[in-house]
């Protein structure tokens, strides 16, 4: 069985030039061929019956030629019929090749030579090469050779190939005018798809559904989905500060008890385990806000990476940084800058919590925004990365809730969401440099 799998590589990738493609290809392709049958039928019928007259005046000259019984009557004759017929003869004793010296697929030549062949029943010659737009043909007849110069247009029909350029102005014509409809129809499509991909990187633009029904249907159906994952999205948010803030005023008065209580060991280990509550709420907190609906703007991501590597130097951190950017002419990204600030501030406030030495590098290309951060702590072994995304997951002793460094199991968590909210992802990998856990946020443009 015929493959077609290597068409692929050569198909459009929109939906606008593959309609056009299977709409025109075709249709173009059977015009053409019908117009080029047509134009070929028309021109062989044509050019015979005008061979066959030029052949009959020739046969007329030939006899004449034939029944002078003298040279100097056959010239006479000769220079007669010639006006007579509109013809520059001559006639010679010198013999030639029959046959024909004709252009590449001249079919008309070829149609013209078979038509003066049968209405001679003589040896001929046929040349349409030699002279610009002047045909030559070589008769054998019993007195020498008869040549005669005329015009192409008294044998071969004119301007043949009207009919095709008419057929081909057509066919763009109306093949411009459908492509026009065309776009029209697949606009709403495009709109579909480009609300569609913003809603994925967290902005709700305007959208109303239009086009054909079935189009109407899909974007009413993707205004609904988007409305209720909104209300959705909206309701685990007030869920989350709600339970957190309820929970708050218990804790303070707990707190408040305890610092009245005697001093002892039991007091000391409740305080700290209201002081874990309380860390605990804040990530909760966090991790509400983080999906909150913070509308998008036009921020500077190398600002904020400058930003947050000051804030952590300041704090006494090992940190480096690079920043690379490949649209310096469009330093600006739609962001929600409040969140991405949260996530990275996360992702290198782990850093700097397992490692001692730290690293953060930007890269800014026209297709994306990738925020890196390497360090040279353990790290996390690959079948316990994707864990380690999920909320209030903490993986060894290290990371346990007794720690000096009071995780909750929610920076990495928060920083994914961010990410997934403006349509990206966070890739957790080891450091070649570093050797430690490798963070990267990328987010596309």
């Amino acid at each position: 069985m015929i493959s077609f799998k290597w068409l692929k590589r050569y198909m459009p990738r929109n939906l606008f030039s593959r309609t056009l493609l299977i709409l025109f290809v075709p249709v173009i392709g059977i015009q053409l061929v019908a117009s080029t049958l047509f134009i070929s039928r028309h021109v062989e019928g044509v050019t015979q019956q005008m061979a066959r007259s030029v052949g009959s005046e020739l046969n007329y000259a030939i006899s004449l030629l034939e029944e002078a019984p003298t040279r100097v009557q056959r010239e006479r004759q000769l220079d007669t019929v010639s006006g007579l017929l509109n013809l520059t003869l001559f006639l010679e004793e010198s013999g030639f090749e029959p046959g024909t010296q004709l252009g590449l697929f001249d079919i008309s030549g070829q149609a013209a030579y078979d038509a003066l062949r049968t209405t001679l029943e003589r040896p001929i010659h046929l040349d349409t090469t030699s002279l610009d737009k002047i045909m030559l043909v070589q008769v054998a007849t019993e007195v020498g050779t008869l040549t005669a110069f005329l015009p192409s247009r008294r044998m071969v029909a004119s301007n043949p190939h009207l009919l095709l350029t008419w057929t081909i102005f057509a066919s763009a014509v109306l093949a411009t005018i459908s492509a026009l409809f065309l776009r029209n129809q697949i606009r709403p499509i495009k709109e579909l798809a480009r609300v569609s991909e913003a809603f994925g990187k967290g902005r709700s633009e305007a959208f109303r559904p239009r086009g054909a029904e079935e189009v109407r249907r899909a974007g009413g159906a993707f205004l609904s989905m988007r409305n209720r994952l909104e209300r959705q999205i909206e309701q685990r948010t007030s869920m989350l500060s709600g339970v957190s803030h309820d929970l708050r005023t218990p804790l303070t008065r707990l707190r408040l008890g305890l610092s009245l209580a005697e001093p002892g060991p039991d007091t000391d280990a409740m305080i700290q385990d209201v002081t874990e509550m309380e860390r605990m709420l804040d990530g909760f907190l966090a991790f509400a806000r983080g999906e909150g609906m913070e509308e998008t703007s036009a921020v500077d991501p190398a600002e904020i990476a400058r930003t947050m590597v000051a804030n952590l130097r300041r704090d006494g951190a090992r940190i480096t940084s690079l920043i690379e950017s490949d649209t310096p002419d469009e330093p600006t990204v739609d962001l929600r800058p409040i969140a991405i600030s949260r996530a990275l501030q996360n992702l290198l406030m782990n850093a700097t919590r397992y490692g001692d030495r730290v690293r953060l590098t930007m890269r800014l290309t026209r297709l994306s925004l990738e925020y890196i951060v390497e360090d040279d702590g353990p790290g996390i072994d690959e079948d316990q990365r994707e864990q380690a995304l999920r909320p209030f997951s903490r993986l060894d002793a290290a990371r346990n809730q007794n720690d000096e460094s009071g995780s909750v199991g929610l920076g990495l968590a928060i920083a994914a969401d961010v990410s997934r909210s403006h349509g990206g992802a966070l890739r957790l990998d080891r450091s070649n440099d570093l050797g430690g856990l490798l963070a990267a946020l990328r987010i596309p443009r």
